[in-house]
């Protein structure tokens, strides 16, 4: 039911500039010393990075301005579920979307595979954007525990679209990267794309090439966050909605269904019921899979913030190949990617 909630995405977050190429030489004494004076003879003729020249002057090695990223990114996610809405379609009804407030949810989970291309300009040698546009697939799994038991796994294709701003630093070989980002991500049964808003912060260290300075490797750890549109409203089959063991155990829901509907339920939650639940569990139990289920919801990731750990390779100022891994919190995501810069 909760496709939107796919990306969670995506992603978009994992896409933050290979800040530590950003300082692969400082005025570090004993070290790389006449590729630093070189540095300050060089007049930088390129637009941008505004001040580029300032920073050559003082001995850093800036990146090239421009460049394309393409990251390959898995996530896996908890989800929260609330404010539940329930409608359906059928041959003989159509009723609305309706307020349930008795469900119960057990684990919920997204997870989303994404291809991501990335474009990006430093402004300021301490300022970069970017624009992320990708696509990709999410499995959503929606587990109901009560008043049945009950899951729906909806497999879908996801498109995204977003901007983002990274801010860098560095003192020596350590540098400071603070990021964040807006991505739009629309799938294809949801009504409307999902706003995913994602912050990143990450501290790491250079270890710069003795004999070729531009060529480094470098490591970092860090905190991420991701905020999700709350609301989702869509519908979709139930044959879209409902694995095939569903239908085999639709006597076993029926008969729940009804134990609970005859024996404990509330003169409320039975008015509700009629209007939302019932229904679902008539179509059930008629094995109709056109039957067409109509939902809202309000969702949140079951943790915001994970810890995160990183690594980068720079073997010359044209690439950089990176990955990055969530090791701490619910939220377990991993990245590949490559970098190409130039100057124009």
């Amino acid at each position: 039911m909760t496709r939107s909630t796919l990306i969670t995405l995506i992603g978009a977050l994992l896409f933050i500039q290979n800040v530590n190429a950003q300082y692969a030489s400082t005025k570090i004494k004993d070290r790389h010393q006449a590729y630093t004076d070189s540095l300050k003879q060089v007049k930088y003729d390129n637009i941008f990075p505004i001040w580029g020249q300032k920073a050559y002057e003082k001995g850093f090695d800036i990146p090239y301005p421009t460049g394309v990223m393409v990251n390959y990114v898995y996530v896996k996610q908890g989800l929260i579920i609330d404010n539940i809405r329930l409608g359906i379609q059928t041959d003989n009804l159509d009723i609305p979307l309706s307020e349930v407030n008795f469900i119960e949810f057990g684990n919920n989970y997204t997870t989303a595979n994404t291809v991501m291309v990335r474009p990006d300009i430093w402004i300021f040698p301490f300022l970069n954007v970017y624009g992320l546009f990708g696509r990709g697939k999410s499995t959503t799994e929606v587990n109901l525990k009560f008043p049945i038991e009950l899951k729906s796994i909806v497999e879908q294709d996801v498109n995204t679209t977003g901007v983002g701003v990274t801010v860098a630093g560095g003192l020596g070989p350590v540098w400071l990267a603070l990021d964040g980002n807006i991505t739009w991500n629309k799938p294809e049964l949801l009504d409307d794309a999902v706003k995913v808003k994602t912050f990143g912060i990450r501290l790491g260290h250079n270890f710069v090439n003795k004999a070729k300075p531009y060529r480094n490797f470098g490591f970092w750890a860090g905190a991420m966050s991701i905020s999700l549109g709350s609301n989702t409203v869509g519908e979709l089959k139930l044959n879209e909605a409902l694995p095939p063991e569903t239908w085999e155990r639709a006597d076993q829901i029926v008969s729940t269904y009804n134990d609970w509907y005859d024996n404990t339920a509330t003169i409320p939650q039975k008015l509700a019921a009629d209007q939302t639940l019932g229904p679902l569990v008539e179509a059930i139990d008629a094995a109709d899979g056109e039957a067409i289920i109509r939902y809202g919801l309000d969702k949140r990731t079951k943790q915001k913030w994970n810890g995160i750990i990183g690594a980068q390779y720079q073997p010359n100022k044209n690439w950089m190949f990176r990955t990055e891994a969530g090791v701490i919190g619910d939220r377990k995501m991993f990245l590949l990617s490559v970098n190409y810069r130039i100057l124009l």
